[in-house]
């Protein structure tokens, strides 16, 4: 996969299967236009196809992670055109998700409204200890209605309600106390510890990965009763996997287990 010229909307890299996708329109404080949106899909499907991708971080450019859609493209559109905007941002929430790799939010600065969301959807978020989060659009009359799906699963009806009805940001802390961020880290370490994160996570069967990771999306919004009957019978498919024997072998024989990616 190769890295795009700067003048791109949207940065790519790849190394050692760990897929970089890089915000890179700072000037517009990397807002979600339709055109930027349409190229996350099809760039997240490419590498949720790829066999030699095995981790993505999210990053930005600049000082603001994303601060949700664009709004120029906001005003004095039709019926059509605002349902086609918001379709969109909700079929790349819905392909982060669906994609076997964990996504990791690198987040720095704001991420605001649609921005929130995108941090609240992806698999886990490192954020900056002066980042910022914040659900905005009930002051500009646009509830952020879309956005509270993402956040009320991750933070609680209570606080994301308080985020939402307010508008006010909360900080890197408090996202972490909330359930938003993984872990507040000072700015100059941001990157290496998401690095770091991904490649722990690398070290993993991708296969493996990848069935954990679509088993916890389907059981989460499940009655306990039916996530136990459901998981159990992921369980059992994933204990006749290769890598799983595999890795159970190089346990019990003290070795580095050698994965076959099925």
């Amino acid at each position: 996969m190769q890295a795009l010229t700067e003048q791109e909307p949207l940065l790519t890299e790849s190394v050692d299967g760990i897929v970089r996708i890089t915000l890179n329109r700072p000037e517009r404080r990397n807002a979600l236009s339709l055109g930027l949106m349409q190229t996350m899909i099809e760039r997240f499907r490419a590498i949720g196809s790829s066999n030699e991708a095995k981790v993505v971080v999210l990053a930005a450019a600049g000082k603001v992670f994303c601060s949700g859609h664009d709004l120029s493209e906001l005003r004095a559109r039709s019926e059509a055109d605002y349902r086609d905007i918001f379709d969109t941002c909700i079929e790349l929430m819905s392909t982060i998700e669906n994609i076997p790799q964990p996504v990791i939010a690198e987040v720095q600065g704001m991420a605001t409204a649609a921005g929130c969301q995108l941090a609240a959807t992806c698999d886990l978020v490192i954020a900056s200890e002066d980042a910022s989060f914040a659900t905005p659009g009930v002051r500009i009359g646009l509830f952020c209605s879309t956005p509270m799906v993402a956040l009320s699963r991750v933070v609680g009806r209570k606080r994301a309600l308080e985020m939402l009805l307010t508008g006010t940001p909360i900080d890197a802390q408090t996202a972490v106390e909330w359930g938003l961020a993984n872990r507040a880290v000072p700015g100059d370490e941001l990157k290496e510890t998401t690095t770091r994160l991904a490649r722990d996570i690398a070290e993993a069967s991708s296969y493996v990965v990848g069935v954990g990771k679509r088993a916890f999306y389907e059981q989460i919004e499940m009655a306990e009763r039916d996530a136990y009957a459901h998981t159990k019978e992921v369980m059992t498919a994933n204990s006749l996997a290769e890598d799983a024997q595999e890795g159970i072998g190089a346990f019990l024989e003290k070795r580095k287990p050698c994965w076959r990616e099925r």
